[in-house]
C-alpha cells in the first residue's frame, strides 16, 4: 500500500463521492485499514482499501459476505464498496478495539467473569433459532446439562452473531480475538464479528445441502494459534471448527496464553506442523485449573462429527450455569440502558472507546 500512502501527499483521496481517507489504522494480508469520514455528515468510517490486482479479489469476496450478512445481529454495516481507480475499496461502520487489543491493554488476563460476559455473547454468535440436535459430548452428556440439571433455555428464540452467520449457511474460519470488536457510544457493551476474508459457504441455501467432507493433507486456512485440529490436518472447515477455535480463545483469555503460542519453524508450514503436535499433546491437560465448563465445551466441540448441527443453546446454558453460580449478571445485551451493567468488562471501568482505540476491521 506503499503507493496510495505516496499519492495521499498530494491529491484527496474520496471514495464512493464522499467518504474521504484520513489516517491509517492497521494493516492485514488482504489490504489496510485506514480511518475515514463523510465528508458532508461527518460520520467517521472505516475504509478498508487493497489493489484491484488479482482476478479474484479477497476484499470483493469479503465484501460480497457482508452484503449477504448485513441486518444481522454484531455485524457491521458495509456502507459502499467497489472498485475506484487501481483499488478494491470496502466502506464500513468503524468500531471500537478488538478483544486482542484489549487483551493486552488487561496485561493479557481477563477476570472468569469478563471471561463469561464474553463467552455469552460469542456463544450466542453461533447459536441458532433452529432446532438444535442434542449432541452428545465425549463424556456422554449434554453440554447445557451439569452436575445432572438442565439449565432454562429460555434465550433460544433470540438471533445474534454467528449463529446469524452459520444459519446463513457460513462458517468463519479465522476466529480469533482480533476478530471480534467492541462497538463503540452506546454499544460498547456489543461484540461484533468481522473480518470475512476467509469466510466460506458449508450449506447451499436454496437446497440446504451440506458441502461434501473432503481433506487435502494439507495444514488449513486461519490462524494456526486457534485452528481447529481438523484444520491442521487439512480437513474442510464447517461450524464445529468455528466452535473449537471459540474454545481455543476463551481458554486462552483464563490461561493468559496458550501453550504453543511462541512455538515457530523455520516455515510456515512447520510452525503449523509444530502446533498441531502441541495441541495434540495437550488436550489432557488444557484446561487444567479451570472451570469444568471449559473443558466440557472444549471436549463437546472437538466429539462434533462434520456434518453436526452443534446445540449452542446447550453451549450457553453451560457457561449462564457457571455465570449464576460466580454470581454474573447478565443484562439485555440490545438495551442501550443497560450498558452500565457491563461494567463487570475488566476494561471497562470507566473507559470509553476513542478513535486511537479502534484498530482492525
Amino acid at each position: 500500500m506503499v503507493l496510495i500512502r505516496h499519492r495521499r501527499r498530494n491529491m484527496d483521496f474520496t471514495f464512493g463521492g464522499k467518504y474521504r481517507l484520513e489516517e491509517e489504522l492497521a494493516v492485514g494480508g488482504c489490504g489496510t485499514v485506514f480511518y475515514g469520514v463523510h465528508t458532508v455528515a461527518g460520520k467517521e468510517v472505516a475504509i478498508k482499501v487493497e489493489p484491484a490486482v488479482a482476478k479474484h479479489s479477497p476484499l470483493l469476496h469479503e465484501s460480497k459476505i457482508y452484503k449477504s450478512l448485513m441486518g444481522g445481529p454484531g455485524v457491521p454495516w458495509i456502507i459502499w464498496s467497489g472498485k475506484q481507480g487501481d483499488y478494491n475499496i470496502m466502506v464500513i461502520d468503524l468500531l471500537g478495539p478488538s478483544l486482542e487489543d484489549l487483551f493486552k491493554m488487561c496485561n493479557r488476563h481477563f477476570s472468569l467473569k469478563t471471561v463469561l460476559l464474553l463467552a455469552d455473547q460469542l456463544v450466542r454468535l453461533f447459536s441458532s433459532t433452529a432446532k438444535a440436535s442434542a449432541v452428545q459430548s465425549p463424556h456422554g452428556s449434554h453440554p447445557g446439562a451439569y452436575h445432572g440439571h438442565q439449565y432454562s433455555l429460555w434465550f433460544l428464540p433470540q438471533i445474534s452473531r454467528i449463529e446469524f452467520i452459520h444459519e446463513r449457511g457460513l462458517v468463519h474460519r479465522d476466529i480469533k480475538p482480533a476478530n471480534f470488536v467492541m462497538g463503540t457510544g452506546h454499544a460498547a457493551h456489543l461484540v461484533n464479528v468481522i473480518d470475512f476474508g476467509l469466510a466460506k459457504k458449508f450449506r447451499d441455501m436454496r437446497t440446504n445441502m451440506h458441502i461434501p467432507y473432503q481433506q487435502d493433507g494439507q495444514h488449513g486456512v486461519g490462524t494456526s494459534l486457534f485452528a481447529s485440529l481438523n484444520t491442521h490436518l487439512g480437513i474442510e472447515c464447517s461450524p464445529r471448527d468455528d466452535l473449537e477455535s471459540l474454545s481455543y480463545m476463551l481458554i486462552y483469555f483464563l490461561r493468559g496464553s496458550l501453550p504453543w503460542r511462541k512455538l515457530r519453524a523455520t516455515t510456515v508450514s512447520g510452525t503449523w506442523d509444530l502446533i498441531r503436535d502441541a495441541k495434540i499433546a495437550a488436550e489432557g491437560t488444557l484446561t487444567n485449573n479451570l472451570p469444568r465448563e471449559f473443558a466440557l465445551f472444549h471436549e463437546y466441540a472437538r466429539g462434533l462429527e462434520f456434518g453436526d448441527v452443534p446445540d449452542y443453546a446447550g453451549m450457553r446454558a453451560l457457561f449462564r450455569g457457571l455465570g449464576k453460580r460466580a454470581g454474573v449478571r447478565y443484562p439485555d445485551m440490545d438495551d442501550p440502558t443497560g450498558i452500565a451493567h457491563w461494567r463487570g468488562f475488566d476494561w471497562m471501568a470507566g473507559r470509553s472507546h476513542e478513535r486511537g482505540q479502534q484498530i482492525k476491521l
